[in-house]
């Protein structure tokens, strides 16, 4: 007899119990509508794999190049304790080529020549910035692996239908998994911030390109499926009942909607209809991402869906970051029966805007806070302010005479712990700073008290302390995020707890009715210790009223009609620094970029680092 022929094993298919005699080569199309059928839930796990393992690598290089970066500032600071500029001298140059390379071709530098938070203007809309060199290249690195994981399919199948299945499950798989980046890197108290010191900004940026992502992937997984139903219902040589699949099928149904949801975000997001009306897109921003991260998590559910844990988690984030700001703004407003008030007084085209907090803090230079009046907007504004101006009082005793009753000993005693007032300058636009300055300069005073919150202190990541030179540019209103840094520098150098030996300040402002913004902290300033020794403030008023009105008081404080030439000031700084130095911008975004292009030039000819600060969303 001759020998039969050996049955080759089949292998099992997703969808169908274990031991089953089908294969896809006899799957009908009708069977890959719905479920696992056709899905490689092997490779998803891989690419879940791959895809965190580079999220991971990418944060591991940061850290090191971070505590290498610390390592460095640290041992300059020390060494430079009360020294000298000559003792600096050595400090000043670079000791290697390679990192001065870098930072000129790739951390420091546009996408182009010198664009990159200036924004793009359509007439009257702002139609966003590019991201820079380096977030470029990390943006396509990401969103291509996305592709070559979307098209790393089985396309030796004997049936072709299973490649759209794959896809299918592929797509929809990647976009669950991009939902938890997507929300952490969104969130304010994301760990990740002072982890590896990168700000929020940053995060923000790739929070709205990894959303692009996930709605694009969510687009893919949704034609995908439609491109099966539809070869299956003509299979069977029947209408399309693409649309009746969604009656009473809950699966599909919550599918559809965060689907919708995203592509609502998609629409809404653009940089155009996102600054023409902040506060109402935020809010309706919020309500979509639940609805898309609800109907995902239903979707996930219903349909026994394998990566549905990773939404559950996300959702479990996001309530979790949620309820840390609420915690932050109990905290740090209310008291025992008290909460706390603020004075807001009308400046030209801004207000000054005071907080008498109920808990003290510890100050960091460079901070900034969300400003919330529940009796001016009915929701949490999430606009960021800079901290302009800080004071820390002890608590005092409330009599001079010693108690001789528990009455008078209640009395005695202080009503709270140490108190802290911080200052923000809020310049005049549209929406809840227009409100605010107009309720102020309508009262008698100009100045009115009235209820409110903060939510912060957030940002003061980097330090100043191990520089010789400190270079500080401010635009308008950026002025108040440069403030604290001369303060503390000033504090620092009378201590002698810092390396610092020189300090400019460079403020353009428009007008001089600026100039009352900060009137009363630059009077503070130029009476501090040893301020002569190292401080220069250089003022640029682009429009001044009057030319006579444009006059320099001292050698120290020196005013100047027209614009300001940032590349003019970072060469003369740069050809008299003491030791290593540090440039630091906060302005407007073209502004910023002149400042960023003249750091640029002179990075590989010394020790010249570059700090930004800007709001972008």
């Amino acid at each position: 007899m001759m020998a039969s022929t050996p049955r080759m094993p089949v292998k099992h298919v997703h969808g169908l119990p274990p031991g089953s005699n089908y294969s896809l080569c006899s799957m009908a199309p009708g069977n890959f509508t719905h479920g696992l059928m056709g899905v490689n839930l092997q490779m998803d796990k891989n690419t879940t794999y791959m895809l965190w393992s580079t999220i991971v690598a990418v944060c591991l290089i940061v850290i090191v190049a971070r505590l290498i970066q610390g390592g460095v500032s640290l041992l300059r600071h020390l060494f430079n304790l009360n020294s000298d500029h000559v003792q600096q001298a050595y400090w000043a140059r670079n000791g290697s080529n390679a990192w001065p390379w870098l930072k000129k071709r790739l951390v420091y530098a546009p996408l182009f020549k010198k664009r990159h938070n200036r924004t793009f203007q359509l007439g009257r809309l702002n139609m966003g910035t590019l991201p820079s060199r380096f977030h470029t290249l990390l943006l396509t690195l990401y969103i291509l692996s996305n592709i070559v994981y979307c098209c790393f399919l089985n396309y030796n199948t004997c049936n072709k239908i299973a490649v759209l299945a794959e896809l299918r499950g592929r797509t929809g798989h990647l976009a669950f998994i991009n939902m938890m980046p997507l929300m952490i890197f969104g969130g304010r108290n994301n760990l990740l911030i002072p982890l590896l010191r990168v700000s929020f900004d940053t995060f923000n940026i790739f929070h709205r390109w990894i959303g692009r992502l996930v709605a694009f992937e969510a687009i893919a997984h949704t034609i995908a499926w439609m491109a099966v139903k539809d070869i299956a219902d003509r299979h069977v040589k029947q209408q399309s009942t693409m649309m009746l699949a969604f009656t009473g099928n809950p699966f599909l149904s919550w599918g559809l909607a965060s689907l919708i949801a995203m592509l609502l975000i998609l629409i809404q997001a653009s940089s155009a209809i996102r600054h023409l009306a902040y506060e109402t897109f935020l809010h309706l921003h919020q309500v979509l991402a639940i609805l898309a991260f609800v109907g995902a998590a239903i979707h996930g559910h219903t349909g026994s869906l394998p990566m549905t844990n990773y939404i559950y988690v996300t959702i479990g984030l996001w309530f979790l970051e949620r309820a840390l700001r609420w915690w932050m703004i109990v905290y740090r407003n209310f008291g025992l029966g008290s909460s706390t008030r603020v004075t807001v007084e009308a400046l030209p085209e801004a207000c000054r805007v005071t907080y008498q907090l109920q808990r003290p803090w510890q100050m960091r230079p460079g901070c900034h806070v969300y400003a919330h009046f529940p009796t001016l907007t009915w929701s949490l504004s999430s606009h960021p302010f800079s901290i302009a101006w800080y004071d820390t009082k002890p608590a005092t005793i409330n009599s001079e005479k010693l108690p001789t009753t528990t009455v008078d000993l209640a009395n005695t005693l202080p009503n709270r712990k140490d108190s802290t007032t911080i200052t923000l300058i809020m310049s005049k636009k549209s929406g809840m700073t227009g409100k605010l300055h107009a309720r102020a300069l309508a009262a008698p005073s100009n100045t009115i008290t009235m209820l409110g919150y903060i939510e912060g202190p957030y940002g003061g990541l980097e330090s100043l302390h191990s520089y010789g030179t400190v270079v500080l540019f401010a635009g308008g209103v950026g002025i108040t995020h440069q403030l604290s840094h001369v303060r503390d520098l000033l504090a620092s150098y009378d201590g002698c707890t810092s390396a610092i030996q020189k300090i400019v300040l460079i403020w353009s402002v428009r007008t001089q009715d600026a100039f009352d913004w900060v009137h009363p902290w630059m009077t503070e300033i130029l009476r501090m210790p040893h301020r002569r020794e190292v401080l220069k403030i250089l003022l640029f008023v682009t429009k001044p009223k009057h030319a006579g009105d444009v006059v320099s008081r001292s050698s120290q404080v020196q005013m100047f009609g027209g614009r300001c030439k940032p590349g003019r000031i970072v060469e003369e700084q740069f050809e008299k620094r003491k030791g290593a130095m540090a440039v630091t911008v906060c302005g407007p975004g073209a502004f910023a970029d002149e400042v960023r292009g003249a750091v640029r030039e002179r990075v590989e000819e010394g020790v010249v680092d570059f700090q930004e600060e800007s709001f972008s969303w």
